[in-house]
Formats: C-alpha cells, structure tokens, sequence
C-alpha cells in the first residue's frame, strides 16, 4: 500500500511548512511508483526546490568532471598496481564489446550508440582518479546501461521544478561532493 510505505519525507513545522526528502541516485523509473503520493504532492505544492547539486547547470557538469581528474601529467596507470590496471583494461574492453547487446530498441530510437554511450561514460578513464573509476565500472552493467537516457530521480526533479516554473537551488557546491572523495587513499577505495 502507498500509504504504508516509508517517504523518505520530513516536515520542519514552520508556516508554510518546508519538507525535506531523501533521494537516491537512480533512473528514477526504478523507484518513482515506490515515491508515497505525500511526497509527491509536497513537490508539487511548493514553490522553491533545493537539490544536493544542481544538476541543471552545466558549470556544475563541467566542474564534476574536472574534479574526477588525476593531478596534470599523471595517469591511472602510474597510480593503479600493474595488474589491477590491466584487469580493469579488460574489463572496459569486454563491457565496450558487450555494450551493443546490452542497449534497448528504444536507445537505439532515440539514436544512443553503444559506441557514443560508451564515450560518454567511460572516455578518458585512463585520466581519472581511482576512486572515480571504481563509481564508473559500478554503472557500467546491463541493467544500468538499459536505464541509460533516463534521468535519475535528482535530476528529474530538477526538470519538474524548471518545467513548474519553481525557484531552485542547491545546498551543497561540487568541491563539497569532491573534496571528500578525492582524499581517500588508495586502501580506502
């Protein structure tokens, strides 16, 4: 049952009130039946929209993947064991091979290649960062490329908010979001 199920939405009692509400970085095709409607209609009764980043704008893309970059002048395979490098050069060689098999009839509509996506998930890996890499290769399966071109659930949000006409914004700047990651050690990731 709808109303049974956990909203991931907090109320700040304040008038009028503001919500709060967890998302989860996915196709939000995956989860937007599982969304209970109290969180939907309080995005759609409200006016201004935060967001964790704000997806929509492209200084924020540009930034995000500045930052997944090695220090100039190195790559992954000065940073990464010999073997591990090499596994993971395999690995994008089958997942690149695989890739066409794994697309659907409706990427292929919509004129998504294998090659392009491919492209654009995984070009220039050899520049970034482990642990950047270790997120990459996590979303490089069938099921995550069959759900490619559908935006997850933050980003489709965003478009609701900008199509709505509501005011957004974001909480967090991408340095935050980098930071963090960027100072794990090797061991960690």
């Amino acid at each position: 049952q709808q109303s049974e199920l956990n909203s991931f939405l907090w109320t700040i009692k304040r008038d009028p009130p503001s919500y709060f509400f967890g998302t989860i970085h996915v196709p939000y095709t995956r989860v937007w039946d599982f969304i209970p409607e109290n969180s939907k209609k309080a995005f759609q009764q409200s006016h201004i929209v935060y967001f964790e980043l704000d997806l929509t704008d492209p200084y924020t893309i540009s930034a995000l993947t500045s930052c997944q970059l090695l220090p100039q002048g190195e790559n992954l395979q000065d940073v990464l064991p010999h073997d591990i490098y090499h596994r993971l050069k395999r690995h994008l060689e089958y997942v690149k091979l695989m890739m066409p098999s794994w697309m659907t009839p409706d990427q292929r509509s919509k004129g998504l290649y294998a090659d392009y996506l491919f492209n654009a998930i995984a070009g220039n890996w050899e520049r970034k960062r482990p642990v950047w890499v270790m997120l990459m290769v996590n979303s490089l399966t069938e099921v995550d490329i069959k759900s490619r071109g559908v935006p997850v659930l933050d980003l489709y949000l965003a478009q609701e908010a900008e199509r709505l006409k509501k005011q957004t914004g974001a909480v967090e700047k991408v340095e935050e979001q980098c930071h963090p990651l960027n100072g794990l050690n090797f061991s960690q990731v």
